[in-house]
């Protein structure tokens, strides 16, 4: 059975899987489903076409699904999906997408979100992310897994952010942000390889050897942008399966940049 406190609104047309906690003076509206064991905090609104996994830890008062802060926005039918086992904590805002692009804003599986977190409309976020206190997204943002977004910084529209990348606190991120690497600062600078958050995820020797040969080839070489990724393309011949992944990831990044990389 869901567990409902007794001072929660939640409409009669909600979908609440069993095992569904909710807390004193929570807004559930009727277009919002919820899965098994996911457990909401007191004095939260979720509205809007909103779809929440599994076993998710949403603390109290946050907003999940409100209209997009878009003055385009006219009332079209948008999502908001959140993944499994994410933590959302005090104060987070998620939006409803739009219809410039899929109409979803969409958040993976496993990822922590710290107090104040915006995301915005048409944003992606992938899984196994950290976003600590006030990161700020705006629309159409994509963060690939595993990222970190430092406390206090704001990612401009449209900006990606790769996989395993690290944005330093107070950062102001107005360009593509490559994979394995650390930026901070404002205006925006490369700094490294992400090496702390590669060797917390087991990154062998090898491949950090191999990602750090792709840093160098992009940032202290003075090799055109072009140049670069030729140079890094044949890095593929003489690498194992997994070492030629990492190329991939990085190749794939660079040729679907939204805003060019931080150089």
């Amino acid at each position: 059975m869901s567990l409902i406190h007794s001072t929660a609104l939640v409409d009669p047309q909600a979908q609440l899987a069993p095992g569904v906690s909710v807390g004193p003076y929570t807004v559930i509206g009727p277009n919002v489903k919820v899965g098994e064991g996911t457990t909401i905090g007191a004095h939260c609104v979720i509205e809007g076409h909103t779809t929440i996994g599994r076993d998710n830890r949403i603390f109290q008062f946050n907003s999940l699904g409100a209209i997009p802060q878009d003055m385009s926005y006219a009332g079209e039918l948008t999502r908001l999906e959140i993944g499994d086992r994410n933590t959302i904590r005090e104060f987070c805002t998620f939006n409803l997408g739009t219809t410039k692009e899929e109409g979803v804003t969409r958040v993976g599986s496993d990822n922590w979100f710290m107090a104040y977190v915006h995301i915005a409309h048409d944003v992606v976020v992938g899984n196994h992310t950290v976003f600590a206190n006030n990161a700020t997204l705006a629309g159409h943002v994509h963060v690939g897994d595993w990222a970190v977004i430092g406390g206090l910084s704001g990612v401009h529209q449209f900006v990606h952010i790769g996989a395993h990348a690290m944005i330093g606190f107070q950062s102001h991120v107005a360009q593509d942000v490559p994979p394995f690497m650390t930026v901070e600062g404002n205006p925006l600078a490369m700094r490294a390889v992400n090496l702390t958050g590669l060797r917390r995820r087991d990154f062998s020797a090898e491949r950090i050897a191999l990602i750090r040969q792709m840093h160098k080839l992009l940032y202290r070489e003075s090799l055109t942008l072009e140049a670069a990724q030729a140079a890094i393309d044949g890095l593929r011949a003489s690498q194992t399966p997994s070492d030629v992944d990492d190329v991939s990831t990085m190749l794939s990044f660079i040729a679907t940049a939204k805003r060019g990389l931080v150089r």
